[in-house]
Order: C-alpha cells, then sequence, then structure tokens
C-alpha cells in the first residue's frame, strides 16, 4: 500500500569543486615552457524542481540524503577538470521550502520552477591562472572549495481549486470518487480517510481540481484529530465546500452546528492561511454548503428544512446523494463557474524574476573583531577572507605569501593595525588560526625564487610558533633540547 507524505527532512550536499593544478610544460629544448597547470572543475548544484507528473514526497522520506557530484582536478597542457554533476529532484506542486529553524526559503508554484537547495564549490584556479607579472611560474594553485550542506524541510501543500471539508463519515471521499476518476478508500467507519485524495472533474469547458481533508473535528487546529496534520492542505483552495453528514444518527450534531464548527476550526487556523497570499484571505473565498445522503429519507426531510438557514447565510447549498447521483450535475456546473470567477478575479502571478543586487561601491567585504576568547586575538570574518582561506595549500610558502597579499589588498592588514594588533597576534580567519607577521611586506611586489618558496616568509627575526611550543616544552622539563623525551 502506497504512503502519501506531505512533509520530510532532505539532507542536501553540493560537490566539492576540484583543486587547480600546478604544472609547468616540459617539452624537448624547452626546459622552460611555462606554467600550464588547468583549473579544477566546480562541483554540481542540488537543484529542486517542480514536476506535474509527482504528487508525493515518498521518495525523499526513503531516500532522505541528496549528494550531487564532486569537480574534477585541473592537470597538465592546460587541461580543465570536468564539472561535477548536479542533481535534480523533481517534487510536486506546491512543495514548500524551508530551513530547519523554519525560515520560508522557496514557495514552489508552477512546473518547472527550480530552487537551488545546495550550490556547488567553485573549482581552484591552477597556476597557469595565478601568472601575474611578479609570479611568472606560479609553483602552486588553489585548493577547491567545498560544496554547500545543510538540512531542508520540504513540506507539500495540495494545489486544489475546490477543497472538502466536513466530520469524519460526512462523504467527502464518496463525493470525489463520483466526481473524478479517482478511487480514494471508502469505508463507513470514521477517519476512513487517512490523506488527501485529489480528483480532477470537467464541467463544461472547464477544469479544476477537487481534493478532500481527513475529517475534521473539533479541536483540530490544535492538533486533536488528523485536522492539524491536514489543515495546510485548504490553503491553496480557490473553493471551499463544506460537505454535511444528514444522516448522522449523533443527537448533538446537525448540519448547521456541523458547519458552524468547521468554520470556527477554520478561523483558528487562519493565521497559517493568510501566509499565502496568492489566494488572499480565507475569509474571501466562496462557500459552498453540500447536503449529503438525500437518498435516506429522513436526511432528505432534514436537508429539505435546512436550506432555507443556510441560504440566509448567502452561500450556495445543494442536495446530493453520491449513491443514487442525485443532484451532482447541478453541483458540478456550480462548483465550475464559482472557480472560473476566483480565476478571473484572482489571475495567477507572473514567475518572479530573478533579482541581481552587486555589491556596493567601496564595500570590503570582510570585518576584523576582536576575538573574546584568545587574550590579544582577532577573528576576520568575510566571504572573500574564508574563501581565499579555504583554497590555500598552507604547506606551500609560495600559496601562504599569495594568501598575504590578497589580504593586504583587500585591507585586512590596515584593519589589523587600525585595531591594535601587535606582531605575532593570533588572527583567525575561517578555520584556520595563524600568528600575525606584519613585516612580510604583503602586497608588494617581490622577485620570486625557485617555485614553492617565498622569500618574504624568511624576513623575521621572530621565533615560530613551533619554537615556542618547544621551548615551553623543554621549562617543563618534558623534553631535552635537541627534543628527545
Amino acid at each position: 500500500m502506497s504512503k502519501f507524505i506531505d512533509r520530510v527532512v532532505l539532507h542536501v550536499r553540493a560537490g566539492k569543486g576540484g583543486h587547480g593544478c600546478a604544472s609547468v610544460h616540459r617539452e624537448k629544448y624547452k626546459p622552460l615552457g611555462g606554467p600550464d597547470g588547468g583549473n579544477g572543475g566546480n562541483g554540481g548544484d542540488v537543484i529542486l524542481e517542480v514536476d506535474p507528473n509527482v504528487h508525493t514526497l515518498l521518495d525523499f522520506h526513503f531516500h532522505p540524503h541528496a549528494k550531487a557530484g564532486n569537480g574534477k582536478p585541473g592537470e597538465g597542457s592546460n587541461r580543465s577538470g570536468k564539472h561535477g554533476e548536479e542533481l535534480l529532484l523533481k517534487v510536486p506542486d506546491g512543495t514548500m521550502v524551508m530551513s530547519a529553524d523554519g525560515e520560508l526559503l522557496a514557495d514552489m508554484v508552477g512546473a518547472g520552477y527550480r530552487y537551488i537547495a545546495a550550490q556547488g564549490g567553485r573549482g581552484g584556479l591552477g597556476n597557469a591562472a595565478l601568472v601575474s607579472r611578479a609570479r611568472k611560474a606560479p609553483g602552486f594553485a588553489l585548493l577547491g572549495e567545498d560544496g554547500s550542506e545543510r538540512d531542508v524541510v520540504l513540506e507539500l501543500k495540495s494545489v486544489a481549486d475546490v477543497g472538502l471539508v466536513g466530520f469524519p463519515s460526512a462523504g467527502k471521499s464518496s463525493l470525489v470518487s463520483v466526481l473524478s476518476a479517482a478511487k480514494p478508500k471508502i469505508a463507513d467507519y470514521p477517519f476512513t480517510t487517512l490523506v488527501p485524495n485529489l480528483g480532477v472533474v470537467q464541467s463544461g469547458d472547464t477544469t479544476f481540481t477537487i481534493a478532500d481533508v481527513p475529517g475534521l473535528i473539533p479541536g483540530a487546529s490544535d492538533g486533536r484529530g488528523l485536522g492539524l496534520d491536514f489543515l495546510r492542505h485548504l490553503e491553496r483552495c480557490a473553493v471551499l465546500a463544506h460537505v454535511v453528514d444528514c444522516a448522522t444518527m449523533d443527537p448533538g450534531r446537525d448540519p448547521l452546528s456541523d458547519v458552524d464548527a468547521l468554520e470556527a476550526e477554520l478561523a483558528a487556523y487562519k493565521p497559517a492561511l493568510t501566509a499565502d497570499a496568492s489566494l488572499g484571505d480565507l475569509a474571501d473565498r466562496p462557500r459552498v454548503v453540500i447536503l449529503n445522503k438525500a437518498d435516506v429519507p429522513d436526511a432528505d426531510e432534514l436537508a429539505d428544512f435546512m436550506l432555507p438557514e443556510f441560504a440566509k447565510r448567502g452561500w450556495p447549498v445543494f442536495k446530493i446523494s453520491t449513491v443514487s447521483r442525485e443532484g451532482l450535475r447541478p453541483l458540478t456546473f456550480a462548483l465550475g463557474e464559482l472557480v472560473s470567477e476566483y480565476r478571473v478575479a484572482h489571475p495567477k502571478a507572473e514567475p518572479k524574476r530573478q533579482i541581481i543586487r552587486p555589491v556596493a561601491k567601496g564595500d570590503s567585504g570582510f570585518r576584523v573583531r576582536i576575538d573574546p576568547e584568545v587574550e590579544g586575538g582577532f577573528i576576520v570574518t568575510g566571504e572573500r577572507p574564508e574563501r581565499w582561506v579555504a583554497q590555500t595549500q598552507f604547506d606551500n610558502d609560495e600559496a601562504v605569501g599569495y594568501l598575504a597579499d590578497r589580504l593586504a589588498r583587500l585591507g585586512v592588514e590596515e584593519e589589523l593595525v587600525r585595531l591594535g594588533a601587535q606582531p605575532g597576534a593570533p588572527v583567525t580567519i575561517g578555520d584556520i588560526c595563524f600568528d600575525w607577521e606584519p613585516q612580510i611586506s604583503a602586497g608588494v611586489e617581490v622577485l620570486m625564487t625557485r617555485r614553492g618558496v617565498d622569500p618574504r616568509l624568511d624576513q623575521t627575526d621572530r621565533i615560530s610558533a613551533a619554537e615556542r611550543k618547544h621551548a615551553s616544552r623543554v621549562r617543563r622539563g618534558l623534553v631535552s633540547e635537541d627534543g628527545e623525551a
């Protein structure tokens, strides 16, 4: 038996970017052929796309992890790595994408609508792309970036034109089955319907969808019964139809009180419904009252008695029987007319255009603040410095010098000086913490020597962090001067 899943948590992970290649062209009689390392390929994105042929989130329930392909590393002879394959996930129309803390990220309505759930990492530049006047033959390349990884919540709201609401066993599923080709489960006990059932109805030249919501009871908006899980499926319905059981044997119920009780539950759920601005306020949506089970003599008499009572509210009222098919044709045409009128009054919004907001001129793109946990330390945050650190090979002195040049040109050195940073102050950028050394003349042109070496890193008399750590262990008697334990 298939399941109806309308809320899942999806773990998405984009592909990593491939590393750049550090290569030098080698050919007979050409010992200095120049750098020819290619760039790494970009990592693949994880993309969600609306597919009209998908109606449930069942696939994500059984496969909650989604990972795109990684980019390939660059190669010599200026060969760039292959981009990672993107992962395209099909979702039903009406799917809402939210972050783990409940923030709405995307409201996916309309066939073909796409949303990038996880952005792939960019590939690192090869040494051929890093050539400059100062570095004619770079002995390093940039590392590829990690792809983004996060958890997103997918929540499905049925996209139906007419929503059927009513108490359990009021005949909503039976009505869907006789008006459309849908075949929902029907039985004579409460809460037979555990999932919303959708059907397509043809009324003259108008085609619309109809959905029944599992039986609501008083207190549904507070979590009683099944109402809280499925009330959200009414949020996109253009017309709401009350299906009333006129043959109920419950002495405490009557058609008028049933409708009033359901209206109270819909009003209690109103704050959530008003979030869908495309259909307007719930109170403004058309209502229809359907008095069902008129094939029962007592129910037929009660329905005739209630017709003028509902007419006073200005709502269309129909007396039907899903068994004898009495009154179905007028009901179908009336629903089709209401849906057509609503579509004219509330045309579909045009697809949202992508808005590109360029960074304002003069925006440094970083921020330096005092580290609250490390005395004399500083923390540098910002997209560019954090990305540059992640791309750096710290076992290559030339790559470290290139990072220092980039940070200096960005203004990080000046900002550290302005905030009173002292030589040797621990500076944290991303996941890397290093001792700040302003004497290396970052940002100025320096004649490079052999590949993989930056002579500026040796122009200091200060001892390194490793040397200070060794001296501390010697003072505590943990090791001898020559490093033996």
